[in-house]
C-alpha cells in the first residue's frame, strides 16, 4: 500500500487498531476492533467519528463565483444565503452526472467539498470550464465527520456556538483553541457536524473529540451501511455518467430558478436533456429503495427481475441494514415496477429473492432543522 496516500489521521487509525484498506487512492480504515455492526449501531444511538480527510476541499474565487459555478451545475447557487450549504451535481453534455458535491456560500467565495475518487477530474473540470477570472484553490486540510443523536449534546460542551446552527448551515468556530470550519451535515441520516481543520491540527482535534464518552471511531464499512439506510447515493454506484438527475430521484437538486420558466433557466451542461425529463417525465427507469426478506444481503450488480423472470433493472447498492433488521438495497427498475409496494426479485447465485419496492430513507432522518 506504499503508493497510497494517507490522511492526517493515519497514525491514529493504526494506534486504534483499524483495519486499513485501499479506498479512492488512500489508505483508509474500513473498521476498528468494535466491528462494522457495532460501529453502525453506535452511530445510530450515540456519536461516531469518521475520517473523511480524503475528500477534496476547494475554494472558488472570482468576481461572481456563484454565477460561475451555475454554468456547471443545475443547483441554485446564486440564491444560496451566506453561511449556508447546498448539495449540487456536476453534469455532462448528455445530462449524466460527473460527480456530486457540497457547496458553501462563504461570503466573497465558495467552499466546495468533492468526492475523493473524482477529486482530480473535478478540479480539472472546474479549471477548464469556469468563466475567465475565476480560480480554484485546492486546500490541504483534514475533514472529520461526527454523526449521531448524542452529537449535539457532546458539541454543546466543546463548541456551543456550533449547536445553534441548523441542518446545512456553516460557520467558523474554535474547539479547544483550534480554528475550525463546521457544517451541520453528514452522510448517515443522523444529526451531526462535518469539521474542516488545518492538516497539522487534525489529529489533535480527533483525539479531543474521541476523549468524549459518546464518541467512537467509525470506519468505511459502517459509513456505507449508514448512508444506505439513509437512502443517500454513492457516486460511481447509484449515480454516474449514465444517470440523469430525474431518474436518480435527484430532481430536488435542480433549483427552481434553473428550470424552464425560472429566473435563470438552463445554462448548465446537459440542460436540454435534464429539463426535458423534468417536464415530460418520460424517463424509462427510476432509482428505488428495496427491502429484502430473511437476512441474506443483496449486493451491487444483482439483476432485478419481474415475476416472469424478465430483467427489469439492477441493484446499485445493497447490504444488511442493522438498524432496519433486514436486507436493504437501492437500484434502478423500469417505471412500471417502481411503485412502492411492488414485489421484484433479485437474482443471487441462481436464486430469485423477493424484494419490496420501498420508500427511502429506510430509517427516519435525525437532521436538526430548528425548534
Amino acid at each position: 500500500m506504499s503508493e497510497l496516500k494517507r490522511t492526517p489521521l493515519h497514525d491514529l487509525h493504526v494506534e486504534l487498531g483499524a483495519k486499513l484498506v485501499p479506498f479512492a487512492g488512500y489508505e483508509m480504515p474500513v473498521q476498528y476492533p468494535l466491528g462494522v455492526k457495532k460501529e453502525h449501531e453506535h452511530t445510530r444511538t450515540a456519536c461516531g467519528l469518521f475520517d473523511v480527510s480524503h475528500m477534496g476541499q476547494l475554494l472558488l474565487r472570482g468576481p461572481s463565483p456563484a454565477e460561475a459555478l451555475e454554468t456547471l451545475v443545475p443547483a441554485d447557487i446564486v440564491g444560496l444565503a451566506e453561511g449556508m450549504q447546498r448539495y449540487a451535481i456536476f453534469t455532462n453534455e448528455a445530462g449524466g452526472i460527473l460527480d456530486d458535491l457540497m457547496v458553501v456560500n462563504a461570503g466573497d467565495h465558495l467552499y466546495l467539498v468533492v468526492n475523493a475518487a473524482c477529486r482530480d477530474q473535478d478540479i480539472a473540470h472546474l479549471r477548464a470550464n469556469l468563466p475567465a477570472g475565476h480560480e480554484i484553490e485546492e486546500l490541504d486540510r483534514g475533514l472529520i465527520a461526527i454523526q449521531g443523536p448524542q452529537t449535539a449534546e457532546m458539541m454543546q460542551r466543546l463548541c456551543p456556538e456550533a449547536t445553534e446552527m441548523v441542518f446545512m448551515q456553516h460557520g467558523h468556530f474554535e474547539i479547544d483553541g483550534i480554528p475550525v470550519w463546521v457544517s451541520r451535515s453528514g452522510y448517515t441520516g443522523e444529526d451531526g457536524f462535518e469539521i474542516s481543520v488545518a492538516a497539522e491540527q487534525t489529529e489533535a482535534l480527533a483525539r479531543r473529540l474521541l476523549a468524549e464518552p459518546e464518541v467512537e471511531a467509525i470506519g468505511l464499512g459502517a459509513r456505507d451501511s449508514l448512508r444506505l439506510e439513509a437512502g443517500l447515493c454513492l457516486y460511481g454506484h447509484d449515480i454516474d455518467t449514465t444517470t440523469l438527475p430525474v431518474e436518480a430521484g435527484l430532481i430536488w437538486a435542480i433549483g427552481k430558478p434553473r428550470r424552464n420558466g425560472g429566473e435563470r433557466p438552463g445554462g448548465f451542461p446537459g440542460a436540454e436533456a435534464i429539463l426535458h425529463q423534468v417536464e415530460a417525465k418520460d424517463h424509462t427507469r427510476k432509482r428505488v429503495g428495496l427491502l429484502g426478506e430473511g437476512r441474506a444481503p443483496v449486493r451491487e450488480g444483482a439483476p432485478l427481475l419481474d415475476a416472469e423472470g424478465n430483467t427489469i433493472g439492477a441493484v446499485t447498492s445493497g447490504g444488511f441494514g442493522p438498524s432496519v433488521g433486514k436486507p436493504v438495497a437501492m437500484g434502478y427498475v423500469t417505471l412500471a415496477h417502481a411503485e412502492v409496494g411492488t414485489t421484484v426479485y433479485a437474482e443471487v447465485r441462481g436464486k430469485h429473492l423477493p424484494m419490496t419496492v420501498s420508500k427511502t430513507p429506510f430509517v427516519a432522518p435525525g437532521y436538526y432543522r430548528g425548534k
